[in-house]
């Protein structure tokens, strides 16, 4: 994470360099000269590990639950959480004392959830669509209690009365012009109640309701910013700080070419932030309208952190290259849900998903003090939503400490995947069936993922179990699991038939590791699949990197898997879940032993070449 310098910063930062020593003589001398200014002191949040407590922080998700297709929108609603997918479906998931209950399901569009909003007192939610429909569920009793058809295709919503107003005012704008139409939800009408003019000549893509001073912040496709009062929807000078934007920092997403699509307003109401479509976390002043921090978040900046040593930002070169690869195709894609950034409860702290995962930053001392999920390689996290209550418990767990009774629970979405992840602070549990682990399948597969998986299953069947590697050193046999992993099986497999390993050197030999070979370059860089492009990995919580004699697939991360594959020659528990087991050595371990004792260069080469010769396959 990168801050960009802004003028209104109040913030100073330690001094880059040597610092300057006091005088240490018992005599002050006289000195001649301008004096050099005083080292400042970064300012301390006070009490930032009990707030900090109050927010997840297991490295894992502990859980993740499926929808039928890509899920695009999620949010929290007192006790509840909220997940919308491209399908128009809807599901809501209740916070237990420990953990997520599924609570019920909707089919609320014909098509995409384009947008949810939750009211301030986390009772009423709306799902708005492309498709024109509009639907208003009662949280607590899960109910869908108002169903409207627009004339127009609606882009944003949100609730925007306060606690104790008798009318539910529900503000909609449209995607095609800068109208924004209100609407009492507690009639069920569709005729608008009200007509937002406001000073935006553009589409409004984001509203949020600022319910301490009563006004509603909005942006629209061009950058522009603006406020208007809930009640009155005019501009509201008597409450801020300003009479005029040029006194403010409002036109400055304008200014970069930019946009927000989100926004998020802190809980006190002083500051709001948003993601930006540049890459770029902005948080503004809300009564001044000037920007507190801008936090660069983009690829630059990644770069620049990946070079620096602070740990908490680096990543293995391998790793890192992957998510960059998939952060590209990220900003290419279209239609995918653009990250958010939201304030925990104490308005202390920013939380928005990075490549490197979701990032805590304390806006006090202006440092980046946490990163959840940063080891789930797979998973690029999108929106996100948080929840630091305490759930309602039974009787019996009454009796519990309260203090200890909070569990924080942060919900993801990721890009283009069916299920929502849950971040506690608990890691997941460790279990033996894989059906019963953290990934739970609460939904049916897609039926063309069900087609592949019964050819592929009906293609292990046939596949051989045995396969004798000769080498120029000596036989290998292995154990092939076709059943826990039938795609690298058939790599595997074809490419031995084909007689595509037939001459290969081992071209990477560590002692007390591994050896490694299936490259036609004989360097490490080259080799492909039988499909002529990448193939997923293949992960069996029976297979595991626990003993010497373990063959298993090279990669340059994950899904990343091509012809390369390796044998290891000690137990190596760090490569679980990163690289693909798919065999085991029962015979030639000796074999694999005299090959590890190679004398190598500097490239871990064995100076002499040891080749396969080639590899013959059994059904036994």
């Amino acid at each position: 994470m990168v801050e960009t310098q802004t003028p209104v910063s109040n913030i100073h930062e330690e001094d880059v360099g040597p610092k300057i020593e006091e005088m240490r003589s018992d005599e002050p001398e006289e000195v001649v000269g301008p004096q050099p200014p005083k080292t400042k002191k970064r300012k301390v949040l006070e009490f930032e590990t009990n707030f900090l407590d109050g927010l997840p922080s297991a490295e894992m998700y502990e859980k993740s639950y499926m929808h039928r297709d890509e899920i695009t929108q999620v949010v929290t609603a007192g006790e509840y959480f909220i997940t919308g997918s491209v399908d128009g479906h809807l599901k809501f998931w209740r916070k237990m004392p420990q953990g997520i209950e599924f609570a019920k399901h909707y089919r609320a569009h014909v098509g995409s959830v384009h947008a949810l909003a939750v009211s301030h007192d986390g009772l009423w939610c709306v799902s708005i669509s492309k498709d024109c429909s509009v639907k208003v569920f009662d949280v607590v009793s899960y109910d869908l209690v108002v169903m409207m058809k627009l004339p127009y295709v609606p882009e944003a919503a949100e609730w925007i009365y306060r606690r104790g107003e008798s009318r539910l005012k529900l503000a909609i704008s449209e995607a095609e012009s800068s109208r924004i139409h209100v609407y009492d939800a507690s009639t069920g009408s569709s005729e608008p109640i009200a007509a937002v003019a406001g000073s935006h000549s553009s589409p409004v893509i984001a509203m949020k309701f600022n319910e301490a001073y009563g006004c509603v912040i909005t942006t629209d496709s061009k950058g522009m910013i603006d406020y208007w009062d809930a009640a009155s929807f005019e501009f509201p000078k008597d409450t801020v700080h300003f009479e005029y934007k040029l006194d403010t920092d409002m036109y400055a997403l304008a200014k970069a070419k930019t946009t927000a699509p989100a926004i998020d307003v802190s809980r006190d109401g002083s500051k709001f932030v948003s993601f930006c479509a540049d890459r770029k976390v902005r948080i503004f002043k809300f009564l001044t309208g000037k920007l507190l921090r801008t936090y660069d978040e983009t690829m630059e900046a990644a770069n620049e952190l990946q070079r620096g040593e602070n740990e908490l930002f680096r990543l293995e070169n391998i790793d890192f290259g992957r998510r960059v690869a998939v952060e590209r195709e990220l900003m290419a894609a279209e239609g995918v849900p653009t990250p958010n950034a939201i304030f925990d409860e104490t308005s202390n702290f920013v939380l928005y998903p990075t490549l490197l995962g979701v990032k805590v930053v304390n806006l006090v001392s202006n440092r980046c003090c946490r990163i959840i999920g940063k080891v789930e390689n797979t998973e690029r996290f999108l929106k996100i939503a948080l929840y630091q209550g305490a759930p309602k418990k039974t009787k019996k767990a009454d009796l519990e400490a309260k203090v200890s009774e909070r569990d924080p629970t942060l919900a993801c979405c990721a890009y283009r995947r069916h299920r929502v992840y849950f971040f506690s602070r608990r890691m997941p549990e460790e279990v033996e069936d894989a059906a019963a682990g953290r990934d739970v399948f609460n939904e049916k597969p897609p039926e063309d993922e069900l087609l592949a998986e019964e050819a592929i299953q009906s293609a292990a069947v046939s596949m051989p179990r045995v396969a004798i590697i000769h080498t120029t050193k000596g036989d290998i046999k292995m154990k092939l699991y076709p059943d826990e992993c039938p795609k690298t099986i058939e790599n595997f497999t074809t490419h031995s038939r084909n007689g595509y390993y037939d001459g290969l050197i081992f071209h990477r030999v560590i002692k007390g590791f591994m050896i490694q070979t299936g490259d036609p370059l004989g360097d490490g860089t080259g080799g492909q699949s039988i499909w002529g492009e990448e193939f997923g990995d293949e992960f069996d919580r029976s297979l595991r990197h626990d003993r010497p004699g373990t063959l298993s697939m090279a990669n340059a991360g994950p899904n990343t898997n091509g012809s390369q594959f390796f044998i290891t020659t000690v137990p190596t528990p760090w490569l679980d879940n990163k690289h693909t087991v798919f065999g085991r050595v029962v015979k030639g371990m000796d074999v694999v032993q005299l090959i590890e004792k190679a004398k190598t260069d500097k490239n871990d080469k064995p100076f002499e070449d040891i080749k396969i010769v080639n590899i013959e396959l059994l059904d036994e």
